[in-house]
């Protein structure tokens, strides 16, 4: 089998701390290697429409969401896992080149749903083929079913991260309340 720079790294940490056990970085290390490789390759694939893969994620979830293309920012912040400041401004840059636009929620006369405007629509649907043929490209060295474990192992690890990340939030959240009221 072909090694890595990974299992470099991990044959050194067993030879200096023979006490630890470093084999979860057989996994984690090469993750977030995929992720960099991953992200630079779609940015690529998507330099043609004027794109990042951020702007594309953005888009498509709302083209995912089917006529009339509108959700609220809470939703679309829910589906492109980003935090309420990162999300006013990635719709402020798309709203700015003309492929979002902010109307008035019908059923919360506070509230605002983020529409794909004409443009936006179709460049997303241009980009999504660019996109999947970016996304086979780099898994083409899988059969059907080794994707499909893969998925369901990659499945599993990213709810079990995403779970343990909510009980260390929900967590934090107690302690800290918790030591205001103690303060007090």
């Amino acid at each position: 089998m072909e090694r890595d720079s990974v299992d470099l790294f991990i044959e050194q940490w067993n030879r200096q701390r023979p006490d630890l056990d470093p084999s979860a970085l057989g996994v984690v290390s090469r993750v977030l290697m995929l992720a960099k490789h991953l992200e630079h390759s779609a940015d690529r694939a998507l330099e043609r429409f004027e794109l990042t893969l951020w702007q594309f994620d953005v888009l498509a979830a709302l083209r995912r969401a089917g006529p009339p293309f509108k959700l609220s920012p809470t939703r679309l912040m829910q589906l492109v896992t980003l935090t309420s400041g990162a999300m006013t401004n990635r719709i402020d840059r798309l709203e700015n080149l003309r492929l979002v636009v902010r109307e008035a929620d019908p059923e919360d006369r506070r509230g605002v749903q983020i529409a794909l405007t004409r443009e936006g629509r179709k460049l997303v649907d241009e980009a999504i083929a660019v996109r999947l043929d970016d996304a086979r490209r780099n898994i083409c060295g899988f059969s059907a079913s080794e994707e499909k474990s893969l998925a369901g192992l990659l499945r599993r690890l990213l709810l079990a991260t995403t779970r343990t990340a909510g009980q260390n939030a929900r967590h934090t959240a107690r302690k800290r309340i918790a030591g205001r009221t103690a303060a007090r």
